[in-house]
């Protein structure tokens, strides 16, 4: 799999795989920003993706971020969409009681990338026949 990456600003850091067995490459603020507690803010990588062909490119929190700070990417996995060529930016999230300064050039999220199979949605008549039923939202036990 291969994503063409275009800087927007100098700042700005091509994502990169820690280990040879990492799923995800950080993506780094290209911005210095304040997170006051309970606060959203959306924070650029100054990064355009250009995937060669269907990728599902998914944004996820950094598990140190999240454990150390309370920060986490609010619609994690946020979805970038192959044919998006805008900036990526993520939505950060302070869960915590304190207020979180971020820096440029701080990691603040990962980016996880996989093949994806096109499915398609059609129109057809659907059983709700089957053990679960119509059952959700914890219907199956605790």
């Amino acid at each position: 799999m291969r994503i063409n990456v275009k800087k927007l600003v100098p700042e700005a850091v091509i994502p990169k795989f820690a280990t040879e067995f990492s799923s995800g490459a950080d993506l780094v603020s290209v911005e210095n920003f304040e997170l006051e507690p309970g606060e959203r803010k959306k924070i650029g990588t100054g990064l355009v993706f250009n995937p060669e062909g269907f990728l599902d490119i998914q944004v996820r929190s950094r598990s140190g971020l999240a454990f150390k700070n309370g920060v986490v990417v609010l619609n994690s996995p946020g979805t970038i969409d192959a044919d998006f060529l805008g900036e990526v930016c993520v939505i950060l999230y302070n869960s915590s009681k304190e207020k979180f300064i971020g820096k440029v050039g701080d990691r603040i999220a990962q980016v996880v990338c996989n093949p994806l199979k096109v499915s398609y949605v059609e129109v057809d008549e659907i059983s709700t026949q089957t053990a679960r039923g119509t059952g959700g939202f914890g219907s199956t036990g605790r």
